[in-house]
């Protein structure tokens, strides 16, 4: 990757994540236009930029970055209600991020190879990880259904769907894990779940969820550690 991209991003991420106080982004949320905050933030980044390139000559890439991130800041701002702020969040910084690629690619005549998009590799991983998401959790929940405690069916001090992300990111973990051949990683990743997970089911003393919760850690496990091994033969 160029070098002018790696500052462009760390620009970013130092001057969004580590040198906007929460207090900023509270204040540009009430007040939106008139918060002083919000141009403070895009003078950051602009100083910042002079600060990791050491050369007052980037000054027209200074502003326009400057100008952009005032752009995309200020309608968030204006846009963003209390429903919307977590999607926001990420479109937020997708526009950041892609503003930063179209103007290094103007200033820096840079490109991205995205020639990797083209092998069946890497078409073959994206259906593996997508499969341990949500296909996997469907799966799952039409073949352990019949032994779902009747008496506990959702936990009341439990997140709402907090065991269905919990799987898709532990599976996703193992095929991480197992496709760069850490399989001990595997064990302590189990491990790690049996601690948290069963030290509560033994303070419950529910046999049956006890036994519904294993077969449900087991299957997913085993489905992701096969899909991984099926995956890592096939590419």
């Amino acid at each position: 990757m160029d070098i002018y991209l790696i500052k462009l991003i760390l620009v970013h991420l130092i001057g969004d994540f580590f040198l906007q106080p929460n207090a900023w982004v509270k204040d540009k949320e009430r007040k939106k236009l008139r918060s002083i905050k919000l141009y403070w933030h895009v003078a950051i980044h602009i100083v910042l930029i002079f600060l990791i390139f050491l050369n007052f000559g980037v000054w027209r890439l200074a502003l326009s970055i400057g100008v952009l991130h005032f752009v995309i800041d200020a309608l968030k701002s204006i846009f963003q209600t209390k429903k919307n702020a977590r999607i926001l969040f990420f479109v937020d910084q997708v526009l950041h991020f892609t503003s930063i690629v179209v103007l290094w690619h103007f200033f820096y005549k840079g490109s991205l190879n995205i020639s990797f998009f083209n092998e069946t590799k890497t078409w073959v991983l994206i259906s593996g990880a997508l499969f341990l998401t949500m296909p996997t959790s469907i799966v799952m929940r039409v073949i352990i259904a019949k032994w779902l405690p009747d008496n506990q069916p959702d936990s009341p001090q439990s997140l709402q769907n907090a065991g269905k992300y919990i799987g898709i990111l532990e599976r996703v973990l193992i095929f991480l894990f197992i496709l760069t051949n850490h399989f001990e990683a595997v064990g302590f990743l189990l491990a790690a779940k049996s601690i948290f997970r069963f030290g509560d089911l033994k303070e419950a003393h529910d046999l049956k969820l006890t036994e519904y919760v294993l077969i449900g850690t087991l299957l997913s496990f085993g489905i992701a550690i096969v899909t991984a091994m099926l995956i890592q033969m096939f590419i």
